[in-house]
């Protein structure tokens, strides 16, 4: 075979052109040392902090110390499978997190994957873990209200869309009661609610779910878990995974609500971490930054403005005190970031006055502008009333001699605190809450026996469901409480008095269960 110089030529030149030099440079550094969640690593000089790194057997990790020779991070994943000398390469990404519609209903840890086996999360959204906070002008104020069902709270603590609200008591008083009411109470009202549970036992976790998914609220609700038995970086950085898949909806001109169970555990596991990385320690050994590790999660919630589309994320931050001290550090960190906080009393829980709301120590700052008018018309003094009732209790204690005014007053305020009581999961409407607090405020309980009141209650809210039902479309509909209405409520409540009779009506002896 004879080749011709001009064809090899040719093909040689065809083939140059086509050739083309590709060099890949990859930033890469070596484990130092690893353990406890956490690792140093040497090398990655050119590194952001709060980048994302990759490490062998899909072990990821979050750069969170800058340092001159090494940086430190924190892992996520299999830790144990990383050892000394591993390779270690940047991703050039800030962490991010799956968020959009896909998580709905969902249970999921605090990187964003499914832990509830129902498959992989279909989204090809992400969001930074860290969002930036709206700004002064990017907001509006806070007018609308987020009706929790709990008439204690709707009448003299109200929250609004787009206010941050604490929740703060000793263990075991009913906290985490509060916030699964409001999640359920949510239900038709066009709320998005994210439940992040930091630091507790997964059979609580599992048994919240069940709670949730029992009542139809994970129809509308998104779990991220962070459980004690998980490492302390990902409980770390589960309430910020639960924001940012709240903030989604928020920017997208949505309403969304984000319960924090509990910020408590969550400062302890930064602290660990942070002593990990041989931070210097402060007071209680917290690290000096422990304040902006939440006032930089709380101030991502908002109210919008109508330019930036409206939408509103609803912070209910709850903190867990140590013998009702909430003097102490990290309570009163978040309380000052807050706008207003519930505080649960021990001694009220245990004398069976559940929710165990202390009314001199809790306050909303937004106050009268996230009520409706007709919770304002009928729950305006009632917060007075409450106040002055426990001071004259304690006084009335010590002497017999009491006058009318005295004892009229005593009387309507044991009355309205039995009114105030209320089970859990049994949330109540606008129109439930307004006619019990303006029967109670207008004083048609005072003749009735004390431990009648709740009875009393019951049935006589039965009795409009059954018998005055345009009473209450009307308020849940108009949200006002006009004298036409109001005329109406008094006519129903002494009719149904005649029939009542002071006894449980229709034989019960029980509480007729919540309309």
């Amino acid at each position: 075979m004879t080749l011709k110089p001009e064809e090899v030529t040719s093909i040689l030149k065809a083939e140059l052109s086509r050739y083309e030099q590709s060099l890949k440079v990859e930033s890469v550094g070596t484990v130092l040392q690893v353990g406890d969640g956490i690792a140093r690593i040497y090398g990655l000089t050119d590194a952001m902090a709060g980048e994302m790194i990759s490490l062998p057997e899909g072990v990821m990790g979050i750069i969170l110390n800058l340092e001159e020779d090494n940086v430190g991070a924190i892992l996520f994943g299999d830790i144990n499978k990383i050892k000394e000398g591993d390779l270690v390469k940047r991703t050039h990404k800030i962490a991010q997190v799956p968020v959009g519609e896909a998580l709905i209903g969902r249970v999921v840890d605090a990187l964003g994957k499914p832990l509830d086996g129902k498959g992989p999360i279909a989204t090809t959204v992400f969001r930074p873990l860290e969002g930036t906070v709206p700004g002064v002008t990017a907001r509006q104020p806070v007018k609308v209200p987020v009706q929790t069902g709990i008439v204690a709270i709707d009448a003299m603590i109200p929250i609004g869309r787009g206010q941050r609200e604490l929740i703060i008591g000793d263990r075991q008083t009913g906290k985490t009661a509060i916030a699964l009411d409001t999640i359920i109470n949510q239900k038709g009202a066009g709320m998005f609610c994210v439940y992040v549970a930091v630091g507790q036992k997964a059979s609580n976790v599992a048994s919240i779910v069940e709670t949730l998914t029992k009542h139809g609220a994970m129809e509308y609700t998104t779990v991220v878990s962070a459980t004690a038995s998980e490492a302390a970086s990902m409980q770390y950085i589960a309430p910020y995974t639960g924001t940012s898949i709240a903030e989604e909806f928020m920017y997208g001109g949505r309403d969304a609500l984000i319960i924090y169970d509990d910020l408590s555990k969550h400062a302890a596991a930064y602290r660990q971490i942070s002593l990990l990385l041989r931070r210097p320690p402060g007071r209680e050994a917290y690290p000096g930054d422990v304040f902006f590790l939440h006032s930089r999660l709380l101030e991502r919630s908002a109210k919008l403005s109508a330019e930036n589309g409206g939408g509103s994320l609803t912070s209910l931050p709850i903190i867990e005190t140590q013998g009702g001290d909430v003097s102490a550090y990290i309570p009163t960190n978040v309380i000052s970031i807050t706008d207003g906080q519930i505080y649960l009393e021990t001694g009220l829980f245990y004398a069976g006055i559940r929710p165990a709301i202390n009314v001199g120590l809790s306050v909303s700052r937004v106050g009268g502008n996230a009520q409706t008018k007709a919770m304002k018309k009928v729950a305006g003094k009632l917060r007075l009333d409450l106040a002055q009732y426990r001071e004259l209790a304690a006084f009335s204690q010590f002497g017999s001699d009491l006058d009318k005014t005295t004892l009229a007053q005593l009387n309507r305020g044991a009355k309205m605190t039995q009114l105030l009581k209320q089970d859990q999961y049994k949330p109540q409407s606008l129109s439930q809450q307004t006619v019990a607090l303006y029967i109670g405020t207008q004083g048609h309980l005072d003749d009735v026996p004390t431990n009648q009141v709740k009875i009393f209650q019951e049935a006589f809210l039965k009795k409009i469901a059954d018998s005055y039902l345009d009473i209450a479309l009307t308020i849940d509909k108009d949200k006002i409480m006009s004298d036409e209405i109001l005329k109406k409520i008094d006519e129903a409540v002494t009719a149904f008095k005649q029939e009542w009779g002071g006894t449980a009506p229709s034989g019960n002896t029980g509480l007729v269960g919540a309309v």
